[in-house]
């Protein structure tokens, strides 16, 4: 994560923002990934309740279970990443989350 976070590079689309690696563009030593690595994560700031930060974790997780192709054309496929929710706000519904998503994955093409 230390890495992830120092070389890693961010990209942004409304509520969600992705920080991510991609290890056969930026090989780093000693450290190798079979697949891709994803991780989820949403403010506690924000949502105080742990329901609601599950909630959203749930859907985000769906959300790039059902695009993982798309990801993994833009961000690579031996790639360490980290999604993050940025809003106080609930997402209205499970298709604008995914919409998002999709916009994010084609602003990085």
């Amino acid at each position: 994560i230390d890495l992830l976070f120092g070389k890693g590079k961010w990209l942004t689309n409304g509520d969600l923002r992705v920080i991510s690696i991609d290890l056969n563009k930026k090989p780093q030593e000693g450290l190798s990934v079979e697949n891709q690595k994803v991780g989820v994560s949403v403010s506690k700031r924000y949502f105080k309740k742990a329901v609601h930060r599950n909630r959203i974790k749930r859907q985000l997780r769906e959300v790039y279970r059902l695009n993982k192709a798309m990801f993994s054309e833009v961000f690579g496929t031996h790639s360490l990443s980290m999604i993050f929710w940025v809003s106080s706000e609930m997402p209205k519904d499970f298709k604008s989350l995914e919409q998002n998503f999709i916009s994010l994955c084609k602003s990085k093409k």
